[in-house]
């Protein structure tokens, strides 16, 4: 028996990214289609993503969907389907994706599609608190012909989108969904803690994550909620996608390379120096591929980058976010010409090369619900340093004497985001890069290591089976 799931979020890879929650949802559909789930993807039809998509039917209209006119126009996800909600008043504007001032309708809208539609399906996956309300709306407005069962992930419980009660008038719920056990939170509207309270199952991105989010230092005000639920709540790892993150295939690599022919990397090396105006010498080159955030340690990282050119090391640096953050990253560029280089921004092929060309990537964060650059790291060969949280505390392996004993090290984790403590991290990883043959095998490791989808959608798959009585 084929199951049937509606995969509903605000932005999926390759049509449309701000970050790893549309390279999940792009990417989910194929892990799960060799497990018995069909996945049907809908995402909002934003400007990007009328252009990307072509062939295009109408397969519903709504006269009145939250106040606006929309359509749902079906196309493909690769081979998979794709449902987009074509609604130019809340979608059809040109600006970043997010933090607009209508979000709460915009994003209401975009969930009371997913649950008109969903009742064709055998499971919901809402994905974050833009799809949060869809299990809301199957609950108080679903009806009682179909059973629809219902999967809330959370990729990231500090974005949680909170509004004011105001907004409830125009969400066309029943009063009684303005109820702690539904919608309400604080004396607003809560999307996130909504789908918490209806999802039939919770979600997070990662085992420690999973058990973090019921403690008040990462569960950010649910971590109450999420305690409630602890017996609906299943940590699973996100995967990637080797057609997309290959560096034996990868075209955005001046040499491609495999875990038996590290020595071709070099190229990729040089061509990240030139590209970057960094120093060529043969030390280590660490880089940042993030958000420019408190969330990221990027603080921290400011306070160790005088420590890391001291030490031999250089910094490329690819992202952007707070402005304070990227003015003291590009202050330490101009400190430090020739070892330390930052670009403002994000570009994908360079954030593949950064990856097949950097000896390691530094991930500082306070919290990591997952991460997938880390897993990007290992796949390529860049180690990863990382702070000791969520995914990614589950997916390195620190190279400590029994590790690097045992053969197993694939890099270097650290405790609390801190200067002593990733300054720490930075020197031991620069002492391993000074022993050629150590720091290959810890490259080789990561390498070698399965962060495909295959394990990650077979206990998806095997999530859904089990609320449809199928399993």
């Amino acid at each position: 028996m084929t199951l049937s799931v509606l995969s509903v979020a605000s932005e999926a890879f390759p049509l449309v990214k701000t970050g790893g929650l549309a390279d999940v949802v792009g990417a989910l559909p194929d892990a799960l289609a060799p497990h018995g789930v069909a996945t049907t993807t809908l995402i909002p039809g934003y400007p990007a993503v009328g252009k990307a998509v072509k062939g295009t039917k109408v397969v519903r209209r709504w006269r009145d969907l939250l106040g606006v006119e929309a359509r749902l126009l079906g196309a493909r996800l690769g081979e998979h389907p794709l449902l987009v909600l074509d609604a130019p008043a809340l979608f059809a504007r040109a600006g970043g994706l997010y933090d607009q001032t209508d979000d709460w309708h915009r994003f209401a809208a975009l969930s009371r599609a997913a649950a008109d539609v969903a009742e064709g399906f055998d499971v919901l996956h809402a994905h974050d608190w833009q799809a949060a309300l869809a299990p809301a709306y199957l609950r108080y407005c679903g009806t009682a012909q179909r059973r629809t069962a219902s999967v809330m992930t959370v990729h990231n419980i500090a974005f949680q989108g909170q509004f004011g009660a105001e907004i409830f008038a125009g969400l066309d719920l029943p009063d009684e969904a303005y109820a702690i056990d539904g919608v309400e939170y604080y004396g607003g509207v809560g999307f996130l803690k909504a789908g918490l309270e209806a999802a039939d199952a919770i979600t997070t991105v990662s085992p420690t994550y999973a058990a973090e989010i019921r403690e008040p230092r990462f569960g950010m005000g649910l971590e109450g909620l999420i305690d409630t639920r602890r017996d609906r709540v299943h940590g699973i790892v996100n995967g990637i996608d080797p057609a997309v993150w290959n560096p034996e295939t990868d075209a955005a690599l001046p040499s491609r390379f495999t875990a038996r022919a590290l020595g071709r990397r070099k190229a990729n090396k040089r061509a990240v120096e030139k590209m970057f105006g960094l120093d060529r010498d043969d030390g280590p080159l660490f880089t940042v591929i993030s958000r420019l955030t408190w969330q990221k340690g990027m603080d921290v990282l400011v306070t160790c980058l005088d420590e890391l050119v001291a030490g031999g090391a250089r910094l490329a640096l690819l992202g952007s976010g707070d402005a304070h953050l990227e003015a003291a990253l590009l202050a330490a560029a101009a400190r430090y010409p020739g070892r330390i280089a930052v670009r403002i921004g994000y570009d994908e092929p360079l954030s593949h090369l950064l990856q097949g060309g950097a000896d390691a990537i530094l991930i500082p964060s306070r919290f990591e619900p997952c991460g997938l650059t880390q897993l990007y790291g290992l796949a390529y060969g860049c180690v990863p340093v990382v702070a000791r949280t969520g995914g990614l505390a589950d997916t390195v392996i620190d190279a400590n004497e029994a590790a690097l004993a045992a053969g197993v090290a694939t890099g270097f984790q650290h405790g609390e985001a801190s200067h002593h403590s990733l300054g720490h991290a930075i020197r031991r990883a620069i002492a391993a890069y000074a022993r050629p043959d150590l720091w290959c095998a810890i490259q080789r490791n990561g390498m070698r290591a399965d962060f495909s989808w295959s394990e990650s959608g077979r206990r998806y798959a095997d999530l859904y089976k089990s609320l449809t009585g199928t399993a």
